[in-house]
């Protein structure tokens, strides 16, 4: 036995084709969650193809038995539409250079875009070095043995120099620390003249603006105080003596390795203009990576000590 169209699509008899349509199109929206809706929705489509052209329909309710008159003014046939495809829309990028390179070929933007990404990483690089981090290679024996350099010869220990990362952005937020070794530029024509070398040195630092440093049999005085300078080996100590008055907005600067090093002894107090940045890491050779800011060290020294205390109450507990 068929079955009843008018039950299939849930319409009455007496229903107009806009209502069979809507009947159909609600009928489908609940079949399509099934997993298996073929079947169904064969029967659903015949149903609705049937009932909504005025020929089939008239027919239908002729052949079924006590079927009811064709109501007037049911709309005419109208097919199914069929379904068009869905129109991707095109992805909107962000990027300037994207859109600005939309319309060349793709050889071109590829090309544009390496060269971009280059000059960007070189850009990043060089902004690092001029106000972040910078490194820089010890020449001399003048810090030995706190930082090492690759001249037998001359006093050096090493078979390498010593490479060290110097932060040259700390000093622009605190002044510099006693005791805390610094990269700087030294007061050219007097540096020359004292030592016959200038330029970028690397030195500790020793005496602070306004302050005066004095030296006897190879220790140093600071306003008359003497200087506690764990650092420093007693056969590298010099043997000279002498006293300089460190004046306002400048910097005393010694090396570790007193009897080999040209500082301000000769050259005299470094302005605070020269300074470059303070050296807080030795990153090159392995075997001598270490640390050497003074705040860092303390942190990380503190850091140390807070981590067997943390173990032993966790141990209580």
């Amino acid at each position: 036995m068929k079955p009843d169209l008018y039950e299939t699509l849930g319409v009455a008899p007496t229903a107009t084709s806009d209502e069979i349509r809507e009947a159909y199109w609600r009928q489908v929206r609940i079949q399509s969650a099934d997993r298996e809706p073929g079947q169904r929705l064969r029967e659903l489509r015949e149903a609705y193809e049937t009932l909504t052209d005025p020929r089939r329909r008239a027919e239908y309710d002729a052949a079924v038995d006590g079927g009811p008159p064709l109501p007037p003014a049911v709309g005419g046939y109208k097919p199914l539409p069929e379904p068009q495809p869905i129109e991707q829309p095109q992805p909107h990028s962000r990027n300037p250079l994207d859109r600005l390179t939309a319309r060349l070929p793709r050889p071109w933007r590829i090309a544009i875009d390496w060269i971009v990404t280059i000059a960007g990483a070189i850009l990043i690089v060089l902004a690092i070095k001029q106000w972040v981090i910078n490194p820089y290679r010890i020449p001399s024996s003048s810090m030995e043995p706190t930082l090492h350099c690759a001249r037998p010869g001359q006093g050096c220990e090493a078979r390498l120099s010593d490479r060290v990362l110097a932060n040259r952005f700390i000093y622009h937020f605190r002044s510099p620390h006693r005791g805390e070794i610094i990269v700087f530029n030294t007061p050219t024509k007097a540096a020359q003249s004292a030592c016959n070398a200038s330029g970028t040195f690397v030195k500790r630092l020793i005496g602070l603006p306004g302050e005066t440093v004095r030296e006897k049999d190879g220790f140093i005085y600071i306003d008359g105080k003497r200087l506690n300078e764990p650092y420093i080996q007693s056969s590298r100590r010099d043997t000279e003596s002498g006293v300089w008055p460190v004046a306002p907005g400048h910097y005393f600067f010694m090396g570790d390795n007193r009897k080999e090093s040209c500082d301000s002894r000769r050259w005299g107090s470094v302005p605070r203009k020269n300074i470059i940045g303070e050296v807080f890491m030795t990153y090159w050779p392995p075997n001598r990576i270490a640390f050497h800011a003074i705040l860092l060290s303390q942190w990380l020294a503190g850091l140390a000590l807070l981590l067997p205390l943390r173990r032993r109450r966790r141990a209580l507990r």
